[in-house]
Order: structure tokens, then C-alpha cells, then sequence
């Protein structure tokens, strides 16, 4: 059965310094993003691009999805194949090539989850299901770029 979800995100543009865009250094790139019933982020832009590194920029806010999407799908796929994860981090890191036009585009993300489980029998079974949610994660599914995985298990 398919079904549509829709997500409601606010954006308000907080870097106004009196003179707004009037020039590149006239303004921050500082940005509140807003969900209902949920705390603020503050967002601003990379600081390759005069953005403020105290704040979360939009590419490190993809980075995060992806990893977040593959762990929850993961977690999920665990729990309904009888392996019990007792702790998940993950070390994500995006890349970003900037183009001459003044654009640019992800040309890989890759994720690094270090797994622990509890039963050393289900090692391979943990192992083998990053492919499958690689497979069903939403967010990695909407990306036009390779997203890679090199996962890690051990047993606490």
C-alpha cells in the first residue's frame, strides 16, 4: 500500500544587517528553519561561502539525513530480523564539488556506522542488512548521487 506524507518546514531569513543584499558582504547568510511543536535550528551557509560555523549549513543538514534515514531504516530492520543493536554512531561524511557557473553538486556521501550487538551469531545478519536499508531509505532513495556504506560490527 502506498501513501503520502507531506512535511511542513518554515525558513526565515535572520541575516538582514540594515542594508540587505545590497552587496555580497552586506548581509549574513543566517536563517532560522522551523517545524511546528519542535526546537529551532540555526542555519546559516558553509563558511567557504561567509556563513557562520556556530550554525548548521544545508549541506552538513543533508549529510545528517541521509545517515539519520539509513540508521532508522537499519534500527527498524534489526528489530523485525531478531538482531539486537545496543548501540549505533555513525561518522557521515559528504562531498561536495563546486562547479564553475557558481553551483555545485554531492558527488558521494558515505556512511560509516559502527553497529554493537549483543549475540556474536547475528554478526552476518547485522552486517547484510545496511544493503536492504540502504534499498528502503527514503532519503537516500531521492538522492541523484552514490551514497556508500562501510559499516562496522562488534559485539558488547
Amino acid at each position: 500500500m502506498e501513501s503520502a506524507h507531506k512535511y511542513i518546514v518554515s525558513l526565515a531569513w535572520t541575516g538582514n544587517k540594515g542594508e540587505g543584499t545590497s552587496s555580497y558582504r552586506a548581509y549574513e547568510r543566517s536563517h532560522t528553519i522551523s517545524v511546528a511543536h519542535k526546537p529551532d535550528l540555526q542555519g546559516s551557509s558553509d563558511p567557504a561561502f561567509r556563513g557562520d560555523r556556530g550554525k548548521y549549513n544545508p549541506e552538513e543538514l543533508l549529510v545528517a539525513a541521509l545517515s539519520a534515514c539509513h540508521m532508522l531504516t537499519y534500527l527498524h530492520l534489526c528489530a523485525t530480523h531478531g538482531v539486537i543493536v545496543t548501540a549505533y554512531e555513525d561518522n557521515a561524511i559528504g562531498l561536495m564539488q563546486e562547479t564553475s557557473d557558481g553551483g555545485g553538486h554531492f558527488s558521494v556521501v558515505t556512511l560509516s556506522p559502527v553497529v554493537t550487538i549483543q549475540d556474536r551469531s547475528m554478526a552476518e545478519k547485522a552486517s547484510a542488512l545496511h544493503k536492504q536499508a540502504h534499498q528502503l531509505c527514503f532519503i537516500a532513495n531521492s538522492m541523484n548521487f552514490p551514497v556508500r556504506h562501510q559499516p562496522t560490527c562488534k559485539v558488547g
